[in-house]
């Protein structure tokens, strides 16, 4: 069973693919794997920045809601992303995890890799740490 059991998936999730692959609830770590999709391409016909941001948002923020059994979740104040490679259509992986998690603020790392192991990007973000009751909840 998953801390994700409980909650609904958000729409966001649903646009870019996103599944859980792994979660490791002493550490918050986490591999989710999403999908690049040809609606997100620019014209050099690679997966547009902002989209390569928004899979970056969403493999760090899980990483709270792990570690914190599903108490608490976070919403990102900050978001630096680092652009390595081209993003081709296709699978990515992301890798999220917890530098420093605090009672009001947490320090989040990652990267996303495409399928063939390359990382495109990588990220590190500011999150205010919130309680989990505001979450839409499966019934």
């Amino acid at each position: 069973m998953s801390v994700f059991d409980g909650f609904v998936k958000p729409p966001c999730a649903e646009t870019l693919g996103w599944e859980l692959l792994e979660a490791d609830e002493d550490t918050g770590a986490v591999r989710v794997r999403m999908q690049g999709r040809r609606e997100w391409c620019n014209p050099g016909g690679n997966i547009q920045g902002g989209f390569v941001a928004a899979m970056l948002d969403d493999t760090l923020g899980p990483t709270v809601l792990v570690k914190t059994g599903g108490e608490h979740y976070c919403a990102t104040v900050n978001l630096n992303v680092s652009f390595l490679a081209p993003a081709r259509l296709g699978e990515f992986t992301g890798h999220g995890r917890i530098v420093r998690l605090g009672k009001s603020v947490a320090f989040l790392a990652g990267e996303l890799v495409d399928r063939d192991g390359n990382t495109v990007a990588t990220a590190t973000a500011t999150a205010r740490v919130v309680p989990t009751g505001a979450l839409a909840k499966k019934g």
